[in-house]
């Protein structure tokens, strides 16, 4: 019982924490959208650049947040706000589906 009331809360609260994720995320769409992200992140999410993020497999809703935080003015970059600032809803959540499917491996040093 306590588990579906913990599923319930969270599915509640979802649309809330990050609106974009409230509807279908489209991973495939997010693929195609992607190629203007390409030449800092590249299309598979390992950034080409030394001061962008490599954002591949990375967590959906953070993601979906930082997007919508560089949409919205809350934060800045020079090259970011300018992309984000164009993204609907309806793209983050495509964009975030695509880069947080992307599978990635860790190797520990030795």
């Amino acid at each position: 019982m306590p588990a579906i009331l913990c599923a319930a809360a969270i599915t509640i609260a979802a649309p809330g924490l990050a609106p974009g994720l409230a509807q279908a995320a489209d991973a495939a769409a997010g693929r195609d959208k992607a190629k203007v992200c390409r030449a800092c992140h590249g299309l598979d999410g390992v950034a080409r650049l030394p001061n962008a993020a490599t954002i591949a497999g990375e967590n959906e809703l953070y993601l979906v947040k930082q997007l919508e935080a560089f949409r919205d003015g809350e934060r800045q970059d020079p090259q970011m706000s300018i992309i984000a600032e164009k993204l609907s809803d309806e793209d983050i959540a495509d964009l975030a589906a695509w880069y947080s499917s992307i599978k990635i491996t860790v190797e520990m040093p030795e």
